[in-house]
């Protein structure tokens, strides 16, 4: 069983930067791959950034590429989603997720996942 808790969530304005976190329990964390996911009001979850167990290979969503950059430190059981350059449309609760299985392109389609945590919400201002 592994535990995912979201934090640093919060209100920016448009073009600013925000760090989350996801802290995992269990001593399988560096065996996971690790994504975040996003839902906006009114809107399906959606797939937003991935990396392997190891962290040697990243996968990023389209609509992100370029402004936010994943990480993983596997000696704290912790997955990051650095987030540059943000815009009002990435207004979402974000959602941190692990699974045993790396998708490769098939990231973008990706809908279930072994584990989820319960949200941080991201508000982006114009």
């Amino acid at each position: 069983q592994v535990q995912l808790v979201e934090s640093g969530g919060g209100l920016v304005q448009a073009g600013g930067s925000l760090r989350l976190s996801c802290a995992a329990s269990g001593r399988t964390f560096s065996s996971n791959s690790m994504a975040w996911f996003r839902q906006a009001p009114g809107k399906e979850r959606e797939f937003v950034a991935a990396i392997t167990g190891s962290g040697g290979s990243t996968y990023y969503a389209d609509s992100v590429k370029g402004r936010f950059t994943i990480s993983r430190d596997n000696a704290k059981n912790t997955v990051y989603l650095q987030m540059n350059s943000l815009k009002p449309e990435d207004t979402a609760v974000y959602y941190c997720a692990a699974d045993r299985v790396w998708y490769g392109s098939g990231w973008s389609r990706r809908h279930g996942m072994d584990y989820w945590g319960k949200g941080t919400l991201v508000t982006v201002s114009s």
